[in-house]
């Protein structure tokens, strides 16, 4: 009997990759495989998966980074090894960090802009958490020091990203999320007096509401806020949420009041993966000053090498996309993003032009005065045969992704379709988009849609439907 088994082996060298033995099973889903694979078969097969997912040039839903220069891909590269969090064995990743948040606290016209206070974060979620936590310890502070309860903390808001949801739940503040009323898209000075009191922590307002696109009015809501100051001595800060207008209003829309010019603004965060041009993911919270950030929020870290502050709800990261930042910062400057971001807003603005001329939608947004966007709907009163989310199943078979949902609470009946556009969306490319719209509509108009099955295509913070239960 022999004492072993010989295994044949093949010369990985010259096999063809579909003809190995890796190849010619079904992939590991659910457990380990036993065996390695050359890594050349493990590649193409995993790459290989990777062309089910849709187009991310053609995501019209996503506010996120889909293109970039061959110089980012070098630097993402080039900062594989790189933890961000590492400043003691990083210095100079913690220095372009610093430089960052520093020149995004100019940009938003901090007072000192050299010596405020900010960081990095995963994305703008993290980061308006950051600033939701600040104005809790903030506003507890402060009712400490008088004597007063700490137990029913609120803030106050218009719609939302899902993120304000999370941090209202995992922190344990009551979120007043202020209803749409009439033809109003976003939050209104008038609304502030009925929801805020003194448990209210801040008013968080939204640079960027998803939406739809628009801006809402931060310097109007800042002098309501300084009204009930004077009439209930109430003194409530805000949080603006410039996840996507951080990054545009600056360079196009520089008549906008809504930073840290205005003095009753004392935190902003923002996605630098989205309008910032820098791949995913990266986000940024910057304080007015030093002041603002509760020293109870900072941590003090010693075990990586060096005595580290660090007040990030993340702890090891890549320093890829905080390098790929200052890189564009560096490679753009003012003239650059301005030239980028205006190039956006025409063609946004173009495309609202052409819809507008379809019959059967009617524009709620069209590109000016906020995002690089257009938010269109259905017209009312009519039996168009269709609705927008079957719109929307039709133009995905051509790649086309475009959300499409109802507007939030007491509008929720307005159902949207929204359209952005960012950097590499060129005005060709949203031709084409509209060439497919026109065709599709007119199918759906030949062909009506009786009992349609098509639901929203994209979530920005409602209760999930329950999900469907498959037999197996």
């Amino acid at each position: 009997m022999a004492l072993h088994q010989t295994i044949e082996t093949h010369n990985q060298d010259i096999e063809d990759v579909y003809s190995t033995d890796a190849s010619q099973r079904r992939l590991p889903k659910y457990r380990l495989p036993e065996h390695s694979t050359a890594a050349s078969a493990a590649y193409n097969l995993v790459r290989d998966e990777l062309l089910l997912d849709g187009n991310s040039r053609q995501n019209l839903a996503t506010f996120c980074t889909t293109w970039v220069e061959p110089e980012v891909q070098k630097l993402m590269a080039d900062a594989l090894d790189k933890n961000m969090i590492d400043k003691d064995e990083y210095p100079q990743t913690a220095e372009i960090e610093n430089r960052c948040v520093h020149i995004i606290a100019d940009l938003w016209h901090a007072p000192k802009s050299w010596d405020t206070i900010g960081c990095s974060t995963t994305g703008s979620s993290e980061a308006a958490m950051l600033g939701g936590l600040a104005l809790k310890w903030a506003w507890k502070k402060r009712r400490e020091a008088l004597g007063l309860p700490t137990d029913k903390p609120n803030f106050v808001c218009g719609p939302v990203q899902i993120c304000w949801k999370k941090f209202a739940r995992y922190f344990d503040v009551e979120m007043r999320e202020v209803p749409l009323r009439g033809d109003a898209l976003g939050l209104q000075p008038q609304d502030l007096r009925d929801y805020c009191d003194e448990n209210t922590i801040g008013v968080v307002a939204t640079l960027g509401v998803t939406f739809t696109g628009i801006y809402e009015p931060v310097a109007a809501l800042a002098q309501a806020l300084d009204a009930l100051q004077r009439d209930l001595g109430l003194d409530i800060p805000i949080h603006v949420d410039a996840a996507s207008g951080g990054f545009v209003a600056p360079f196009i829309q520089r008549e906008v009041e809504w930073d840290f010019a205005v003095e009753r603004v004392k935190s902003i965060n923002a996605s630098g993966h989205k309008y910032g041009l820098a791949p995913l993911g990266v986000g940024w919270v910057v304080w007015r000053s030093k002041v603002d950030l509760p020293e109870d929020l900072i941590f003090y870290v010693d075990y990586l090498g060096g005595n580290m502050a660090t007040f990030a709800l993340n702890f090891s990261r890549p320093g890829g996309e905080i390098i790929a930042q200052y890189y564009n910062f560096l490679r753009l400057g003012r003239e650059g993003y301005t030239r980028i971001q205006q190039a956006c807003s025409d063609t946004a603005q173009w495309l609202a032009q052409e819809l507008a001329c379809i019959g059967p939608l009617e524009l709620v947004y069209d590109g000016q005065g906020g995002l690089p966007a257009v938010c269109y709907k259905l017209k009312d009163g009519v039996d168009h045969g269709f609705t927008l989310y079957d719109l929307s199943e039709r133009v995905r078979m051509r790649g086309w992704q475009i959300a499409s949902y109802p507007l939030p609470s007491d509008r929720q009946t307005v159902v949207v379709q929204r359209v952005l556009v960012r950097h590499g969306v060129s005005r060709d490319l949203i031709a084409l988009l509209l060439q497919d719209l026109r065709t599709g509509i007119d199918f759906l108009q030949r062909n009506p849609v009786l009992h349609s099955t098509a639901g929203p295509t994209f979530s920005h913070g409602a209760e999930a439907a329950p999900a469907l239960q498959l037999s197996a």
